[in-house]
């Protein structure tokens, strides 16, 4: 049986793959920032000398996009020195990784999914520094390095869009929201599980891409979650993604290709409107309290 370690345990998709190993009976640790900087080597390598892991998931990384833009050596720091220095203590004891990257990678203006060797080109500080942590993971671990990208996650924990709607949608609220950014809204549990199959079969080195089937813009998305909330999905407006103003631009395109998982023997992803509807109650379970209290 693996011994697990995840970094970033406190995150949504950290806190996913931890409650799915427990659940599981798998022998699991769990470090958020406070107990693992991953910034110190030092740490690093001390924590993996007393932990003996067989396999590393690092679900860490700066995610800030916009203050990535301003603060760029810090977001390289977490997203890339930090991963090189990961990946290559994972080297020196012969532990497996499996590192959790972003559609950010890419240019975003592609019209067709995205093949996991597709030629790479970010746009944004924050790309930039996620690729460099790729890249390392997969030169000082060529044969037991996993790359797994991810996009529009959302889940039970933390701010994500799916919440957000869900929470205006109770609300009764009338939202602007982007209708030019495509994409494929991914649940944690769904990453969460691929993670876990990479994990517990034999080594996998490489790129995947862990994300949901079919595709859907922002817009279209939240008028579904308005939808599923029992509101009016009229409230829901279109506008374009210049009217935010953000300092970081957004990919227009984030659909990813999956081909990776027939040739590993793997199924394939759920179509996104199955996942949202499977998901949906356990993403909001916590909302509709929260907003009767606030009334």
């Amino acid at each position: 049986m693996n011994r697990w370690l995840i970094t970033g345990a406190s995150g949504m998709l950290g806190r996913e793959v931890c409650r799915l190993l427990t659940a599981e009976g798998e022998c699991a640790l769990p470090l958020d920032r406070r107990s693992l900087d991953l910034t110190d080597t030092r740490a690093v390598e001390f924590t993996l000398r007393r932990a003996r892991p067989t396999v590393v998931v690092n679900c860490a990384a700066y995610t800030d996009v916009d203050a990535a833009e301003t603060h760029e050596q810090q977001a390289w720091r977490v997203n890339a020195d930090a991963v090189r220095g990961l990946a290559l203590a994972c080297a020196r004891r012969g532990v497996r990784l499996l590192h959790v990257s972003t559609d950010y990678v890419f240019a975003g203006d592609a019209t067709t999914p995205y093949a996991e060797d597709a030629p790479t080109g970010p746009r944004t500080a924050y790309g930039r520094s996620k690729l460099a942590g790729e890249r390392a993971v997969l030169t000082a671990l060529p044969h037991t390095g996993t790359v797994v990208r991810t996009a529009w996650l959302y889940g039970a924990h933390g701010r994500n869009f799916v919440r957000t709607m869900a929470e205006r949608a109770l609300r009764d609220a009338t939202v602007q929201v982007v209708n030019d950014q495509t994409g494929q809204p991914t649940p944690a549990r769904d990453v969460a599980e691929r993670l876990l199959a990479l994990g517990r079969g034999p080594a996998r080195p490489g790129v995947f891409h862990a994300t949901v089937g079919g595709l859907t813009t922002w817009y279209d998305l939240a008028r579904d979650v308005y939808r599923l909330a029992g509101s009016d999905p009229d409230r829901v407006h279109p506008t374009g993604s210049a009217a935010l103003d953000r300092p970081a631009r957004r990919p227009a395109w984030s659909v990813l290709g999956h081909d990776r998982w027939a040739a590993a023997g793997l199924p394939a992803p759920r179509h996104w409107r199955v996942a949202l509807a499977d998901e949906f109650a356990a993403v909001t379970a916590t909302l509709e309290g929260a907003i009767s209290c606030a009334r």
